[in-house]
């Protein structure tokens, strides 16, 4: 029984070597991630072997096409991500090292983009929706779960259906650097969240947030700086 472990562990390391240096995003490159991922934890456990291997982890179940996404080094897509760009969009590009957690959705369309930068956290079930103007999320940024990003709105014109009302911007979102949202945030159009801000569970931002603030509320409201006693 004691060398049952440490050979079930050269077998593992064995299996995901061979297989995750054959995999990426064509669709030989997917079916290796699939048989590197038989023998590898569920979940975030799988976050060894993107840190691990310089093409990344993109979760055999997550919707990732080649044309649409560019991925820096130890990339980290989980189960059931979604990154989708209409012909019209520019390509989603991730930086090195970050972190897309399950069942989060990225999408861009007519005049958006979304650039994410290196060793960012995006926690599960986040929308980042990028239509009519672009998305900027910066270095070491932490996104809880739930979080959406929408740097439009559709007009409310009288006389013709909401679905056929035109998209209206205030401009685009920018996440600075080390930025913190916690579960739930919605951010709005035209919005700067600051270097190391942090915006409280809930909120809703319509106004932008300096470096170094936190900011909680509906809508979000700077209640003390970094630092501040409470």
């Amino acid at each position: 029984m004691g060398l049952m472990r440490p050979l079930k562990l050269i077998i593992g390391q064995f299996w995901s070597d061979y297989w995750m240096l054959r995999s990426g995003l064509s669709r030989n490159g997917r079916f290796a991630t699939r048989m590197a991922s038989l023998l590898a934890s569920p979940y975030k456990g799988r976050l060894a072997l993107a840190q691990r291997y310089p093409q990344g982890y993109v979760a055999p179940s997550a919707h990732v096409a080649p044309a649409d996404v560019q991925l820096g080094r130890n990339v980290f897509i989980g189960d059931r991500v979604v990154i989708y760009r209409r012909p019209e969009g520019a390509i989603i590009t991730i930086g090195d090292r970050s972190e897309i957690h399950s069942d989060t959705i990225i999408e861009v369309g007519a005049g958006g983009s979304v650039t994410i930068g290196a060793e960012t956290g995006i926690q599960p079930h986040c929308q980042i929706s990028a239509y009519a103007a672009p998305i900027q999320i910066g270095r070491y940024v932490q996104i809880a779960p739930a979080c959406a990003f929408y740097p439009y709105d559709h007009m409310t014109n009288p006389g013709s259906l909401m679905r056929d009302q035109p998209l209206t911007t205030k401009g685009g979102i920018i996440i600075e650097d080390d930025a913190w949202l916690g579960y739930g945030v919605i951010v709005l159009s035209g919005v700067r969240i600051g270097r190391g801000a942090v915006v409280g569970a809930g909120s809703v931002v319509t106004k932008s947030i300096p470096d170094g603030a936190i900011a909680v509320g509906s809508p979000a409201r700077v209640v003390r700086m970094r630092g501040e006693n409470p």
